[in-house]
């Protein structure tokens, strides 16, 4: 099956209304598609889908459900931030993401900028980029509380700027005692992980999350892995589908098709 399960609509902050994203899913041949609007998080309403707006996306996900059957699968998920309040139950699946550290009285983004993760280091944790790092980690490690849980979302998202404008060291010994640590705490809850390609796509990196050393880390560990393109426009649906499956396979990964079931 050809599908594609995070993704993004002018509900929250993509560029294109979910009837536009999936008549581009039929013409590219997509046999599934799953809308995952951003939960609504109360302390930051910039990227993600009002309360109001939750209920009419979910409506306009049923009625495309039907509009579609028999050409092409649509389901309705959601990518649900660790801090979010807003409740699960309904979807057919569940992303759970951290884009958010809690530290010095203050919810700190860690994907809007770098100069959003410096003046975060130093409102938080001093100017120590490596303890938001740590934090930020240690909160992924806790993404299985997330009620319905189905899949890891791009576990280090706080990485995303470091290939264009490097702050911190990725080899760096406390850096990767953190991923490791909340790698294994993830392998144990049995939860399968995302290779998210949408930072590749929006120009920002490379390679996916996770980082290629990662995700040979997890491989080697029995991890199950989705591909997922984390799109926010048409144009970038299944992005580098897949070249990153076979290299992810080459290195012993193994993939599930779906986050559902």
């Amino acid at each position: 099956m050809r599908a594609d399960y995070h993704l993004h609509t002018s509900w929250c902050d993509g560029k294109a209304t979910p009837a536009e994203m999936a008549e581009a899913a039929l013409a590219a041949g997509l046999d599934r598609l799953g809308f995952s609007g951003h939960s609504y998080t109360f302390f930051d309403e910039v990227w993600c889908m009002s309360p109001a707006g939750t209920a009419e996306y979910r409506r306009e996900a049923e009625a495309l459900r039907e509009a579609y059957a028999g050409k092409l699968d649509i389901l309705c998920g959601v990518e649900q931030d660790y801090y979010s309040l807003e409740p699960t139950e309904g979807y057919d699946y569940v992303i759970g993401s951290v884009h958010y550290v809690w530290a010095g009285n203050a919810f700190l983004p860690v994907d809007e900028s770098p100069a959003h993760l410096r003046a975060g280091a130093e409102k938080g944790f001093g100017g120590d980029i490596y303890a938001f790092a740590e934090a930020y980690f240690d909160t992924v490690s806790r993404v299985p509380e997330i009620p319905g849980c189905s899949v890891v979302g791009h576990f280090d998202l706080i990485a995303k700027f470091n290939e264009q404008e490097p702050l911190f060291d990725e080899g760096h010994p406390r850096y990767v005692r953190a991923w490791q640590a909340a790698a294994e705490k993830l392998l144990d809850s049995g939860l399968p992980f995302e290779i998210n390609t949408g930072a590749i796509g929006r120009g920002y990196r490379s390679v996916p999350y996770p980082a290629p050393p990662i995700l040979r880390y997890l491989g080697q560990r029995g991890a199950r892995f989705l591909l997922s393109s984390d799109s926010h426009a048409p144009g970038t649906l299944c992005f580098g589908f897949e070249s990153w499956r076979r290299q992810a396979e080459a290195w012993g990964c193994r993939f599930i098709d779906s986050p559902v079931g």
